[in-house]
This record gives C-alpha cells, structure tokens and sequence, in this order.
C-alpha cells in the first residue's frame, strides 16, 4: 500500500512511524493471534497546506484520520468528502480510489493511522465501519489524542515486540473513544445533554419564529453537522423535526384553549402559510386543526 503513496511537500513537517513489513511479518509468526489486527504506521499532519495522499489502487489497510483543525477533502471512489475540526474518519481497507488533501485556505491538522491484518475484513463488518456514513462528528477528543500520543511515543521510542504489542492494544481503546465516545467520556455525555436542555429551551422560547440548524449551532458555538448529529443521537429527531413537533403541540393548546382562526394559530407558530401548516398538523398529529378541535372540545 505505501508504495503506492505519493507525498508533496505540504506533508514535509510531518511526524510519521512506520512499522517495516518485515519486522511485523516476524512478530505474525511469533505471536498470530496477537497479530489479528496491527498498526502499520502512526502519524501527524499540522497544517499541511498543500499535502496530497493518494491511492490508485486502493488500500489494504484501514485509514483512521482525526481533524482537530482547519478543513480537508476526502474522495474514495466517486465520492467526496469535507473533514472539519473535530471529525473523524474510519476508511474501510478498499480497493477503491482513494485521495485526500488539505483545504487551501484552512489547511488542516490531522491526526492519522494505519491498521490492517489477517480479519480486517471481519473487522470492518462487525463495527459496521463504511465510509458513505463517515465522516462523523466528535467532541474534542482529549482521552483518544492521549492515546494516540501514547501509542506514537511508544513506537517512537522502540519498535521492539512488547512496544508494538502494546500499541496494538491501545488502538482498541482509541477506536472505542470515537465509535463510543459515550462510553468513554462523562463529560462528553454531560455536554451532549446540555446542548439538548439549551436547544429545547430555546425552541420553547422562540416557538412562534422559523429556525434553522445554523441558527441553533451557532448560538451554542459548535458546527452545524456536529449540533445536528448530537441532537438526533439524544432525541431521535432532527432539530427541525422536534422544533415541528413542539409547534404542534403548542398548536393542539391554542386550538383547545381558543376560539381563534385556523390562520391565526398559524401565525402565532411563525407559518406564513395556513394551508402548509394545516398539511404539518395533520401529518404529525393525526388530523386537520378543525377536526382536532371539534373532537378535544367535545370530549373536554
């Protein structure tokens, strides 16, 4: 596979170590079932301003690429992908082409690894590790750099048997910090949960106005996609689907409580459009607002 490598001087800073194929072919023999899975090399890009990493044929290893900074550009066969602060990237070993690159203007820093072996196929299947559903956002993952620093310090130091043993093992718990970072970082939950209670409460007060994800995000100082993924692992919904749904809600009150018009409760909710709001109740709520009047009073 890095034969196939082709590198250009935006990557001339980087740090970078990798494992001689030979020597891990030796470690195989010694220990195989220590060896299902391994690290083939561990590395670090600041600010590569014009770097390129590029496989034609595709790669026989995992490609794992943290960003904690600036923007870069992904393509793996005949799709593309942006890499934002705080997103990570698992791409599955593929015989696919394979590109990627930092942005011009906000180059990123990356933290990156390679890892493969004998059941990485089996691997890949059982994480469910594929590439169309990446990149995915993260909270600043301060225990998986620690690692990552780590298992880089250890390999730096030695490439001896116990040291590569041992940063095979931690490339366990740093898979399970971005793949289950729930499971790994209180404070991480605590802050999702946060972002939750804010949101809500924000839509609450704003329930007669139009809002829009970035809206949302940018109030909490967080990326649009980011905001968006955290909401929908804690809720279930989109933010625009909930904000709906307490519109609604809202909506089934004013038509209880009130002798307003159809038009008027509408606008109270922030639609211009009676009829689209009417088309939104009955999708969420089951019926029309007439009707659901009708019904609540009689049954009150």
């Amino acid at each position: 596979m890095l034969s196939e490598l082709k590198e250009t001087d935006g990557f001339a800073r980087r740090e970078a170590v990798k494992i001689p194929w030979k020597l891990l072919k030796g470690y195989k023999a010694m220990a195989p079932e220590l060896f299902k899975i391994y690290i083939t090399e561990i590395g670090y890009f600041p600010e590569a301003v014009q770097g390129c990493q590029k496989w034609r044929s595709g790669s026989r290893d995992n490609i794992l690429i943290y960003c904690v900074k600036g923007i870069g550009h992904l393509v793996l066969g005949d799709r593309k992908f942006e890499l934002r602060r705080n997103e990570y990237i698992v791409i599955p070993a593929t015989d696919k082409y394979i590109n990627y690159w930092a942005d011009k203007d906000a180059p990123w820093s990356i933290h990156w690894l390679y890892f493969t072996g004998p059941t990485i196929q089996a691997f890949n299947e059982a994480l469910k590790l594929d590439a169309v559903n990446q990149p995915a956002p993260v909270h600043f993952n301060e225990k998986g750099l620690e690692l990552w620093e780590k298992m880089f310090d250890t390999l730096n130091r030695s490439l001896g048997f116990e040291q590569v043993c041992n940063a095979n093992f931690s490339l366990y718990h740093l898979l399970a910090t971005l793949l289950f970072p729930q499971k790994h970082d209180n404070d991480s939950v605590k802050a999702d949960r946060d972002i939750i209670a804010l949101t809500i409460n924000f839509m609450r007060r704003n329930i007669n106005k139009k809002l829009s994800v970035e809206e949302m995000s940018a109030r909490l100082h967080i990326s649009a996609s980011h905001f968006a993924y955290v909401f929908k692992k804690e809720t279930g919904s989109s933010p625009i689907d909930y904000f709906n749904q307490l519109k609604m809600q809202r909506a089934c009150q004013l038509l209880f409580r009130s002798n307003d018009k159809i038009k008027t409760v509408a606008s109270d909710l922030g639609y211009v459009d009676p009829f689209y709001f009417s088309r939104v109740f009955k999708q969420l709520i089951g019926s029309s607002p007439g009707q659901y009047r009708m019904s609540s009073k009689a049954g009150a």
